[in-house]
């Protein structure tokens, strides 16, 4: 089955670019949150070697579990008290979006003597239930993390609202981009712009469409979650 999802999920991503006259290639990140080992490896199996974690606990436990050349994204809310505990398994961390977290990634990188690549995440819809910075305070931030010993700025991520209607996400991706292309324009040293983190199984062929460097998508490829999510 997840094979079959995959082969789906790429096909539609590839259509994406078609429509968009797109190039550059789409990293399809297998988000497997709450998914056993044995899933995983059926989507290593089937050529994924992306694949994000909200809770660092998960990446903890799987990452010795899996083979060494997977390429592990922290995608969920990253507490300061725990990034000691991925900053040498993650080749990405999307979710940043406070001066004291990047602090602690900074300090953290430098005490394992790695570069950390980190994305800032962005609030594009300001909606209260979620985690990002407000877009007129994005560029500030990147500003102030620029000047942070081995951390490297590599663009933008979004968790856009829930919509049954994909094409309501469209304003949203394309927000982001502008914001990552004015800020690129900026040339701040250690910021670099080449990344665009933003749709899920609901929407990511917009995002696409859109511009997404990468997009991260759980249910489309696993199935359904194993708990109900809350809703707020």
């Amino acid at each position: 089955m997840i094979k079959e999802n995959l082969n789906e999920v790429r096909k539609k991503i590839d259509e994406a670019r078609a429509r968009a006259g797109r190039n550059d290639d789409v990293t399809l990140i297998a988000v497997s949150k709450t998914k056993p080992v044995s899933m995983l490896r059926e989507a290593y199996d089937a050529g994924v070697r992306d694949f994000g974690e909200n809770k660092v606990q998960e990446i903890v436990e799987k990452y010795p579990e899996l083979p060494d050349d997977i390429r592990w994204h922290l995608i969920g809310h990253l507490q300061t008290n725990k990034v000691k505990y991925i900053i040498d398994k993650v080749c990405l961390i999307h979710s940043v979006d406070t001066y004291k977290l990047a602090e602690e990634i900074s300090r953290q990188a430098v005490k394992h003597d790695v570069t950390a690549k980190i994305l800032i995440e962005v609030n594009v819809a300001e909606e209260e239930s979620k985690f990002g910075v407000k877009p007129e305070e994005t560029l500030s931030l990147c500003e102030q993390i620029s000047t942070l010993p081995n951390i490297e700025i590599h663009g933008l991520m979004t968790v856009a609202p829930y919509v049954s209607d994909p094409e309501e996400n469209r304003a949203v991706f394309c927000a982001l981009r502008e914001l990552l292309v004015d800020i690129a324009g900026k040339n701040i040293d250690n910021v670099f712009m080449d990344c665009l983190s933003m749709g899920m199984s609901g929407d990511y062929t917009v995002a696409v469409e859109e511009g997404a460097s990468y997009v991260r998508v759980g249910t489309s490829i696993f199935g359904q979650r194993e708990y109900k999510r809350v809703e707020g």
